[in-house]
């Protein structure tokens, strides 16, 4: 598939990989792009087992003593900003809400030069007895799972009778005063597909901004089928038999989604499709996982650690060179639609969303 991948400037060869690296602070690739979004995985732990993530028995949990601590997040997070250009950064999990230190986190991190915009993505377990003290800790915005407005649908989709409390951690979140508030959605064939219009309306009437996902080849099982998956072409022809779409007006940039006027607007909806209309050519993300390991792409077969030289006593121009090379060694894109295609060994609940 062609990705229309620019090269750097300088740099000798596009897809090479022993051209060096030129002299930037900043996380730049060997195809022009420059890494300013992070997503940190703060646990792999779930208080869900949504089926296309993980099975019912859950999965073997990292041990506690290989995550990142409170005062270690808080240092590489600052080297991230300082140091390397990051001005975005998205918690992520597992649940995030499962980290009793998460308010602190997002505290320390609110106090960084120059302030990093502040984002969560949760399963809104939780949210409502947290939400305004994320607010006032410097949480800018927030993102919540939500794939059925059913109970009885989402007691088969994630195993657990939650869906009141995810909807009163919306309600909460957008009281608090995190705007946006969204929702993501993954719609399964045979399972939810036929709820596409009432999320949307649901997510309308609520002020919410919703986003449809393409289901993405990253379950535990490794049970994933593309001829299952519900594309985004698929998700517009659901949504429109009710809705009238346009292409919204607004840049789309690094923004994963391609968002639509809802009825002429003012309302939205975005679908990511990152299997079918993938977006990596504008890529603008660096990934940390909870255990300390770098990862440049979602889909990366490989993992560059830092926890290692992070508690052996490197310095932050040390670990901010790590970071930098982990990213000149970014491929073109996640390759999905390559026959050599593997999916990566960790599923998303420890890589991280």
């Amino acid at each position: 598939m062609e990705l229309g991948i620019p090269v750097v400037p300088g740099a000798t060869g596009g897809t090479a990989g022993g051209e060096p690296r030129p002299a930037a602070d900043g996380l730049i690739d060997r195809y022009g792009r420059t890494a300013t979004d992070l997503r940190v995985s703060l646990i792999d732990r779930c208080n869900l087992r949504c089926s296309y993530c993980m099975p019912a028995e859950g999965l073997d949990w990292l041990a506690k003593s290989s995550l990142l601590d409170t005062e270690e997040l808080r240092r590489l997070l600052r080297i991230a900003v300082e140091r390397l250009g990051v001005r975005d950064v998205r918690f992520t999990g597992g649940e995030p809400l499962l980290r009793k230190d998460l308010t602190a986190i997002v505290a320390n991190t609110a106090r960084l030069r120059p302030r990093p915009r502040i984002s969560l993505t949760t399963n809104g377990i939780g949210l409502r007895a947290r939400a305004v003290e994320l607010a006032e800790a410097g949480l800018d915005r927030i993102n919540v799972s939500l794939d059925t407005l059913r109970p009885d649908l989402f007691h088969t989709i994630t195993r657990r009778r939650r869906l009141d409390d995810v909807l009163a951690g919306l309600a909460a979140a957008s009281a608090a005063g995190l705007d946006p508030v969204k929702i993501n959605a993954v719609l399964l064939r045979g399972v939810n597909d036929d709820e596409a219009p009432d999320l949307l309306r649901f997510a309308l009437d609520g002020g919410y901004h919703l986003r449809f996902i393409e289901q993405m080849p990253l379950d535990a099982q490794h049970g994933w089928q593309r001829s299952e998956m519900i594309t985004a072409e698929e998700i517009l022809r659901l949504l429109q038999e009710r809705f009238t779409l346009t292409p919204h007006q607004a840049e789309r940039g690094s923004a994963p989604a391609e968002r639509w006027s809802v009825d002429g607007g003012p309302g939205t909806v975005g679908v990511i499709g990152s299997v079918t209309r993938p977006f990596c050519a504008a890529c603008d993300r660096t990934r940390l996982t909870a255990d300390g390991q770098l990862r440049s792409c979602l889909f990366s077969q490989t993992e560059t650690d830092l926890r290692g030289p992070l508690r052996s006593g490197a310095d932050d121009e040390e670990l901010a060179t790590i970071w930098r090379a982990a990213m000149w060694g970014k491929p073109a894109g996640h390759g999905i639609d390559d026959e050599s295609f593997t999916q990566p060994r960790r599923p998303m609940s420890a890589i991280g969303g």
